[in-house]
């Protein structure tokens, strides 16, 4: 039986360290450019309600890329691939210097999507696979802070950049990733993946659709906060406030969602994140009719439930497809992820266009709401994940 000094002993595995490290780099590169580049375009001359286009082109390629990760994989080693994918996400990055135009900021966001699809998809799968299976939340609840962190830190940087003209600054600190590549060698070698058919791949795939959709309502939700919220509040400090404090909410919600999950399953945890986003999501809309205390309180409140969500959901997709599903489950979580992040960063927009930002996100929150039946049903076990799983306490429901 485990002590609980040693259940602390994770950070101390070297290939957990390596994950959290390059996942981190990855992420400050994504999460600089996430909330910005809409703004930098509106700067530019881009129609507000179009601004999410960068976002959404970014994602859409992302999305298409993460349904290849897996072949690639079983292909060329995960090494080669991961440090592929590093290279196309930092290194294009100081292009967006060079114009403020809609055109030349999806064009280099196009290359970058490539990249971030592999890391999204390497990573949650390694995260699975770097501790014992019975510290698996407690695993991807590291990993999931070592993206929360970067959401929580370059979200609202790149905004205060980009507001305050300095948009060298942001392009260049997007490069980061390049600086992961030397952890590339020491995280493969602590990972062998078992064989998967094309058949077990599309059986996990399917497997994990049910707790990928969930998510997928949620990271709509949060990709039309972190989009529109700047754009709708340019003025003061309202903004970048709401997006620090939706940071550090969801930063820690995303990792103690997984040491509980471990303790308790993911049944009841699951529907309580989601109708937390729901009501942060509902006060945020509040707020910015009613005053600006609304606006930050729900802003906390949403990145928990956006948090835990996104732990729980990971977990649901893992076990329900089985270990040797785990790249393919990695890939349909990830692809609702971002999905979800496009459609949000864009429909969203449009939708402000009409009805106004505070009915658009009450729109959404009663969405969230209306999604708790297929919450529930997420925590329920798939076929194939009764005959391929090996499922520790994180995996049951």
């Amino acid at each position: 039986m485990e002590t609980a000094g040693e259940r602390t002993s994770l950070w101390r595995l070297p290939a957990m360290r390596a994950l959290v490290g390059a996942t981190a780099l990855g992420f400050v590169s994504f999460c600089l450019t996430l909330a910005s580049l809409p703004a930098y375009a509106v700067a530019g001359g881009a129609p507000a309600g179009t601004a999410g286009l960068v976002t959404t082109v970014f994602l859409v390629v992302t999305v298409a890329g993460q349904a290849l990760v897996p072949a690639a994989t079983a292909r060329f080693g995960i090494g080669p691939v991961l440090a592929a994918g590093l290279l196309a996400l930092g290194a294009p990055a100081p292009l967006y210097a060079v114009d403020d135009g809609l055109a030349w900021l999806s064009a280099v966001s196009a290359v970058r999507g490539a990249g971030f699809a592999v890391l999204t998809v390497l990573g949650a799968m390694l995260a699975a696979r770097v501790a014992p299976a019975d510290r698996r939340g407690e695993a991807i609840g590291l990993y999931g802070l070592a993206i929360a962190v970067p959401n929580l830190v370059a979200v609202p940087a790149g905004v205060a950049l980009v507001l305050g003209g300095q948009v060298g600054w942001l392009a260049w600190l997007s490069a980061a990733p390049v600086l992961a590549l030397p952890l590339v060698p020491g995280l493969v070698r602590a990972v062998t993946l078992p064989p998967a058919s094309g058949t077990a791949s599309a059986a996990a795939a399917r497997a994990a659709m049910v707790p990928a959709a969930v998510l997928l309502v949620v990271t709509l939700a949060g990709g039309g906060l972190v989009t529109f919220l700047p754009i709708e509040r340019p003025d003061g400090a309202l903004a970048t406030v709401a997006l620090l404090v939706f940071g550090v909410t969801g930063a820690v919600a995303r990792w103690r969602a997984g040491l509980l999950a471990d303790r308790l399953g993911t049944g009841a945890l699951l529907p309580a994140g989601l109708v937390a986003a729901a009501l942060g999501l509902a006060g945020v809309a509040a707020g910015l009719v009613a005053g600006d205390g609304w606006v930050l309180a729900g802003a906390a409140l949403f990145g928990i439930g956006y948090g835990a969500v996104q732990n729980l959901t990971l977990l649901r997709a893992f076990a329900r497809a089985g270990e040797s599903g785990a790249t393919a489950a990695s890939a349909m979580w990830n692809a609702s992820f971002d999905t979800g992040t496009a459609v949000g960063a864009l429909v969203l927009g449009l939708a402000a266009e009409r009805a106004g930002l505070p009915w658009t996100y009450t729109a959404v929150a009663v969405v969230l709401l209306l999604t708790l039946p297929l919450a529930r049903a997420a925590a329920r076990p798939a076929p194939v994940s009764r005959r391929s799983a090996r499922p520790g306490p994180a995996a049951s429901g």
